[in-house]
């Protein structure tokens, strides 16, 4: 007798296939091992500079980050079995860089952990699940299409521009030539765009192969062949770790000032003020970002790329909460899952939970070696690469958007990101895009009586020939 399939649903089960052991899953993989670990480093065009510019400007511990999200890496790999990202909290970070003086460390503990309060609660409670099923997705797609057009231009910048993280500001124009010049960086796109193509090169191999049996011309099977090597090839890994050895090459000095071990982890101390400022600088502006693009962006987008494996909303939300719990009060950077981090990974073939568990051993194996010294290394790192692989994600990210199939749809959905990226807030792009949402099924609803005693009835629009209820095209 066949098991029934449960359908897919958000508020349950609060992990995808519960009754799946995560080795299990982890040994029925789809794509080869290189394609994973290419796939780990998708998201480190928005880790790397967040964590540099805190760490050079608020003090932030280094070590205790990297063992901190190593080990959220590697829980969140096992649970949700795709490649959920750890990313900083991006409104927190800007509000720590930003202030003067600059948010100190356990202010920036508080606004985590405030966050976090709130982000678990909604999860506890099933208000999240209530937001997720009633937001129109005409408005997730606007905030999603917002914030990958957002990295993108953060990354035309990063590659175009000098960067100092360490006052948040571009300077001039990126030199052709030197170790962080704009051929280097031109290397990098172009080597990615011949490996990786448009980012559906996966796709591509599956539906050749079940094509096999028609008859193709010779010509036809050397392109397949040839697609079938490249896509093989870990290319965002490769240039990944040529960053690292141009690290190095910029300043051999680095090779002294290394010291090995992690740092002491130690609790964080709060007064009430470092709460009260971390609550309202830093985790006001938060909190909607998060609930927006790392609970119900990340669900919806892992729909699109993993029908099969959609995550919870419950889940999601309580794991960002449980994160900021633990972490926060040794002073780990605040995170969370991020929908740019998602699409980011899979762009780069990261296609399971396995892709993050590499990453989060790598972060590991940093974190306990180097500790704090790892930062003296992305001090140098090109900041051109990142650019490279920070746009993959941006625009991997706002083509998820790509599924509005009807004017209206799209009209809603350029709104919403027209706002938020003018106004560099999702909330007011979010409530914009929903106000607008609902004045137009306001306008297409059948009026049935008018100031007085009138009645208004567009029967001419609303009703065939038989009287029938016919809804308005959009």
């Amino acid at each position: 007798m066949e098991e029934e399939q449960q359908p897919t649903n958000p508020t349950t089960p609060l992990l995808h296939h519960p009754t799946t052991r995560w080795h299990h899953r982890l040994l029925r993989l789809k794509t080869p091992l290189c394609s994973e670990l290419a796939g780990s480093v998708g998201d480190l065009g928005t880790f790397i500079p967040i964590v540099l510019s805190l760490t050079l400007v608020s003090h932030l511990d280094l070590s205790t980050t990297l063992l901190f999200t190593s080990l959220y890496n590697i829980t969140t790999g096992l649970l949700f079995d795709i490649p959920m990202p750890v990313q900083p909290m991006k409104s927190i970070a800007a509000a720590a860089l930003s202030s003067s003086p600059p948010l100190t460390v356990p202010q920036i503990s508080a606004a985590g952990i405030s966050t976090a309060a709130v982000l678990f609660l909604l999860g506890a409670t099933g208000l999240m699940s209530f937001l997720y099923r009633f937001i129109p997705l005409p408005v997730v797609r606007g905030v999603q299409l917002s914030q990958g057009l957002s990295f993108a231009f953060t990354a035309v910048k990063y590659i175009q521009f000098n960067q100092d993280f360490a006052k948040g500001k571009s300077g001039s124009t990126r030199s052709w030539l030197g170790l962080d010049g704009l051929v280097i960086a031109s290397l990098s796109l172009l080597f990615l765009i011949i490996c990786t193509g448009s980012g559906d090169a996966q796709a591509s191999l599956h539906a050749s192969r079940d094509t096999e049996d028609i008859e193709q011309s010779q010509s036809q099977r050397r392109v397949r062949k040839r697609l079938r090597i490249l896509s093989s090839i870990p290319a965002a890994l490769i240039v990944f770790l040529i960053g690292i050895i141009v690290c190095f090459i910029r300043d051999p000095s680095i090779f002294n000032d290394l010291k090995l071990g992690p740092s002491k982890i130690q609790l964080v101390s709060f007064t009430w003020e470092d709460w009260k400022v971390g609550f309202v600088r830093a985790a006001i502006p938060q909190i909607p970002l998060s609930i927006l693009n790392s609970v119900i962006a990340v669900c919806k987008l892992s729909g699109d790329l993993f029908p099969e494996r959609e995550v919870s909303v419950t889940a999601v939300s309580m794991s960002v909460g449980v994160m900021n719990l633990v972490g926060c009060w040794f002073g780990a950077m605040p995170v969370c899952h991020g929908a740019g981090g998602l699409a980011g990974q899979y762009r780069f073939g990261g296609r399971s939970g396995l892709s993050v568990v590499f990453l989060g051993v790598g972060k590991l194996v940093l974190g306990l070696v180097l500790g704090n010294s790892f930062g003296r290394i992305l001090g140098q790192f090109p900041i051109g690469i990142l650019g490279v692989l920070l746009l993959f994600a941006g625009i991997e990210l706002a083509m998820a958007s790509r599924d509005m199939n009807t004017k209206e749809e799209s009209f809603v959905m350029l709104v919403c990101a027209a706002v938020s990226l003018t106004g560099s807030s999702a909330a007011l792009g979010f409530g914009c895009g929903i106000v607008l949402f609902l004045l137009l099924k306001m306008r297409q609803m059948e009026w049935t009586s008018c100031v007085g005693f009138s009645k208004c009835n567009s029967k001419s629009s609303l009703h065939d020939e038989a009287g029938q209820f016919q809804p308005l095209e959009a």
